[in-house]
């Protein structure tokens, strides 16, 4: 195996990091970290939509870096910056030199899916520095045959199970993949005799015990993990289904395609890393995987990094050459057939992708003027407009009188309004927020004693929430004051004059999942 380029590599990991600390402030929360934020305040071993992973990264992130949108996404940033050196070891795994590993960690780079997970600190941000640290650990696996790193591979599963159960999905085509590939090619042992011997039941015990705590949340709490699961299927589904191929190309990047489809021609074709066949495999059947159980296409993006990394070695060697140090003849044109303009020509596509998609994944836009990416990267949007919400909030709450205000509760439909309210109400005088939404219904009802008026946030697409409540008027109206298109923009505050029961009574009513 060639050295590992750790000084470019780094540099390329550092100057991500540095522009992601950069831009981490801009706009605001995302509605997903005002969930975090107020879930890592209700610390447990799960909750209904997530294991315990990331709120407790939240809290952490906060504790150190600072409570603002900076300080929550630092760790967003670090897992950003791991991932782009995890794929520059991914390809040296497969065999890549110097440039082919420098290349692998500028395509990671800039790519979409990094760039934007790296800003916004999300279950899926560990998700793909798991998968993908997953992936180097298989890789040397199966290189190497010693069946020993399945105790590696079953601890970083153990751990990535503690984040996000989709790793399963990993796993239940991995196997077969390796199961099913036959003989290996040149010195590398066969992937079959990989499964031989206890270790891989040992590394699977490993896992097991390492998620055990979550599992067992789960399993007392009736799975609600399923049940947000069916529910994305249920509703998202069909889309899911119809952008997942397109999406594939949008969260890496068009310009990436050649050297991902090499990756896969390689992992085909070339003997000399036959041995790691199983890994194209296993993206495909995942893929198939995802569509059939109508996830969202970002599901199967994490080992398209490792196929990229498949590629860079043979298109860095074409472009570039081997230098002498690494069994090149060092003299006249070393690209392998390619020119001057060739090489030009590469480096300019990559740095047109980090442009393109910094702009759509990062806050570099005005606020204004976010619907010129918005409609495909809604998530920009979700940046946006919470501090008005809360003050349109204030304004309702205001109209509540004085005397009532002890009886009065303040009730949020979502999980990303009730975190805001979290985030900033005390600032603007807002009593505790309430909501049935994910696992703020785990969080308590009010007490039956709040028997004054109720402030309703946003009841438009949950008309059971409305029925809950009697004597509804409209008092406020959500306005960011820049017109952006988000889930929040014009959304009703009502002062509604009581319920229909008690809260005991009233709260299953009110918990939604999705």
């Amino acid at each position: 195996m060639a050295r590992f380029a750790a000084g470019p590599v780094l540099g390329v990991a550092g100057a991500v990091v540095a522009v992601q600390a950069a831009l981490a402030g801009r706009y605001g929360f995302h509605r997903d970290e005002l969930y975090f934020l107020a879930a890592g305040r209700h610390l447990a071993w799960g909750y209904v939509d997530q294991p315990p992973l990331t709120p407790l990264l939240a809290r952490l992130s906060t504790a150190v870096f600072g409570d603002g949108p900076a300080g929550l996404r630092m760790a967003a940033v670090l897992l950003c910056a791991a991932t782009i050196v995890l794929t520059a070891f991914a390809a040296r795994e497969l065999g890549a030199l110097r440039a082919g590993q420098v290349l692998a960690a500028a395509g990671a780079a800039v790519s979409a899916m990094v760039l934007a997970l790296g800003h916004v600190l999300s279950t899926a941000s560990f998700d793909l520095f798991a998968w993908t640290l997953l992936g180097v650990l298989v890789l040397r696996l199966l290189r190497t045959g010693e069946r020993r790193w399945w105790l590696a591979i079953g601890a970083a599963a153990g751990v990535a199970l503690l984040n996000k159960d989709l790793v399963l999905l990993l796993a239940l085509v991995l196997l077969p993949a390796i199961a099913c590939c036959g003989p290996g090619g040149g010195t590398a042992p066969g992937p079959r005799a990989v499964l031989r011997g206890w270790w891989l039941p040992a590394g699977a015990l490993l896992a097991l015990l390492v998620a055990a705590p979550n599992l067992y949340w789960q399993a007392v709490h009736g799975w609600p993990q399923l049940t947000v699961a069916s529910g994305i299927s249920g509703q998202d589904g069909p889309a899911n289904r119809l952008t997942f191929v397109p999406m594939q190309l949008v969260y890496l990047s068009p310009v990436l395609v050649p050297i991902w489809l090499a990756g896969f021609r390689r992992l085909r074709e070339d003997r000399r890393v036959r041995w790691a066949r199983p890994l194209g495999y296993a993206y495909l059947a995942l893929c198939g995987l995802v569509l059939a159980l109508g996830g969202k296409p970002y599901y199967a993006l994490p080992p398209l990094l490792l196929v990229l990394a498949a590629g860079c070695g043979p298109v860095a060697e074409r472009l570039w050459g081997r230098p002498p140090e690494e069994g090149g003849d060092g003299g006249g044109d070393r690209g392998g057939g390619a020119t001057r303009r060739d090489r030009v020509r590469a480096v300019g596509l990559l740095l047109v992708a980090a442009l393109v998609n910094s702009l759509i994944t990062l806050p570099v836009l005005p606020a204004d003027r976010l619907s010129a990416v918005s409609w495909l990267y809604p998530e920009s949007a979700e940046q946006v407009g919470w501090p008005e919400l809360t003050a349109a909030v204030a304004a309702g709450w205001a109209q509540v009188p004085p005397e009532q205000r002890g009886r009065a509760v303040v009730f949020a439909a979502d999980y990303g309004e009730a975190g805001a309210l979290v985030r900033y109400g005390g600032g603007r005088g807002l009593p505790a927020v309430y909501s049935g939404h994910m696992s703020f219904y785990d969080w308590g009802p009010p007490p039956d004693s709040a028997t004054g008026p109720v402030l309703v946030v946003h009841p438009a697409p949950y008309p059971e929430v409305e029925r809950a409540f009697t004597g509804c008027r409209r008092v406020a109206e959500v306005d960011d004051g820049r017109g952006v298109a988000n889930e929040e923009q014009h959304a009703p505050v009502l002062l509604c004059a009581g319920t229909v029961a008690p809260w005991s009574r009233l709260w299953p009513r009110l918990r939604h999942f999705y």
